[in-house]
């Protein structure tokens, strides 16, 4: 059993409030303070991630007459998630002893207090850290279709994917029985190492976001009219709170405050690191300048990439990790992208869907028996990589399906796109009544 799966197994609800009789002769478990203060302070890292550090990322990388509306998607995809978690997303996703979808016993909080416990952790911390994952990943995906859906599809289609994509897809991967810590979910099952989400966050919203552009069609003009970022002061400031709320999003994942969680913190430095370094060197090459939005997507690919593999690998196959994923995000995200014409406005599938990938299987070569409990195949476990394989290739099909299907039904019930006048004007004022000066 991956640590990963050991972490989670001991944060998803308290035996001891589940069943009365359980609590009778087993000592009820005590919260270790330092594990608790980690994991309650990565979950508000990892909340900085989204707001502020998503919104002004994309903000300052649309054009100025849509900086507002795409901030606000965030903000407000915010707000949704929280509620839908509480009601039922976090049930869903951990709890239940079914392989592909959890159960409702935690729906709307049922049973829990504010004395249960998820190992060592209170429940509560664990289901507001988890819920920090579940917001950034439908605001993600906003950046591919940027600057052309109506915000009532936008909140329609986030809430309905959170429910039937997100949530299957992090039972999957993570949900683990409370009793014996053994895996659930089927992905758990077979193996896969994803420590903190690049099958369930990156690939996730990468491929919907691909999914989503395809389906809405590029902006009016793009391919001839100027769509360079209106505020690349902003995209930086955003970028930065992504790197540091990205230790909390990794590092947090190891429910605890230890050496382990010490080498994720590590990893994920140097990945991103690695990658930034690796982008602006592939484009100094071939564009002749660096630009500072190179350096800052290379960063968020590296990111990207480290996530599924931060607690699993080591220091030196967290830099091969990032560099790799700096050179590959970089064609992702210009040549593939412009050959095959399709319109992903901020590059959520070229990094995070690109990244994610890379990152999932390269997980599997680059894992290290000492640290994360699973050799790699480097280490001479072949069959590591069938199993990255497999959960790459469920999540992008699965995500992709369900996708194209949630947005045929939004476009069908209240339509998706803005009119071609909103479009022009600006989101910003034609949706919201304002704009910047």
């Amino acid at each position: 059993m991956s640590i990963r799966t050991a972490g989670l197994a001991a944060a998803i609800f308290s035996v001891a409030t589940a069943s009365p009789a359980f609590a009778q002769t087993a000592a009820a478990p005590v919260a270790d303070s330092g594990a608790t203060a980690w994991v309650l302070l990565s979950g508000v890292l990892v909340l900085f991630m989204t707001i502020p550090g998503l919104a002004l990322f994309y903000g300052g990388m649309v054009r100025k007459k849509n900086a507002l509306a795409i901030a606000n998607q965030s903000f407000a995809i915010t707000c949704l998630v929280t509620l839908l978690w509480i009601v039922v997303g976090y049930s869903l996703a951990f709890t239940g002893k079914n392989e592909w979808i959890g159960g409702f016993s935690r729906v709307m909080g049922r049973g829990m207090t504010d004395g249960s416990m998820v190992g060592h952790i209170p429940e509560s911390v664990f289901m507001f850290f988890q819920m920090t994952f579940a917001i950034i990943t439908p605001a993600v995906i906003t950046g591919a279709f940027a600057d052309r859906m109506k915000f009532s599809a936008l909140l329609l289609f986030s809430g309905l994917w959170l429910l039937a994509v997100y949530c299957p897809v992090a039972h999957w991967a993570w949900a683990a029985n409370p009793v014996t810590g053994a895996p659930v979910g089927f992905l758990a099952k077979r193996g896969l190492l994803d420590f903190a989400g690049g099958t369930v966050v990156e690939i996730n919203s990468g491929v919907a976001g691909l999914t989503a552009a395809l389906f809405l069609g590029p902006r009016k003009g793009f391919g001839h009219d100027n769509m360079a970022p209106h505020n690349l002061m902003l995209t930086l400031v955003g970028a930065s709170m992504l790197w540091v709320g990205w230790i909390g999003f990794n590092s947090g994942s190891a429910a605890a405050a230890d050496g382990h969680t010490g080498m994720a913190v590590l990893a994920t430095q140097i990945a991103a690191a690695a990658a930034g370094m690796a982008w602006m060197a592939a484009e100094w090459m071939k564009g002749g300048k660096p630009s500072v939005l190179g350096i800052l997507s290379g960063a968020v690919a590296g990111l990207v990439a480290i996530t599924p593999a931060s607690g699993y690998v080591s220091p030196g196959g967290a830099l091969i990790i990032g560099l790799i994923a700096g050179f590959l995000c970089y064609w992702g995200s210009t040549s593939l992208k412009h050959a095959l014409k399709y319109d992903d406005a901020l590059d959520a599938f070229g990094v995070h869907g690109i990244g994610g990938m890379a990152g999932t299987l390269l997980t599997g070569v680059f894992a290290v028996k000492i640290i994360g409990g699973t050799p790699g195949l480097l280490e001479g476990n072949v069959h590591q990589m069938v199993v990255q394989a497999e959960g790459v290739g469920m999540t992008i099909v699965f995500t992709a399906v369900m996708t194209f299907v949630l947005l045929k039904i939004v476009d069908l019930v209240i339509g998706l796109r803005v009119s071609p006048q909103v479009e022009i004007e600006g989101l910003d004022m034609a949706l919201h009544g304002e704009t910047l000066h």
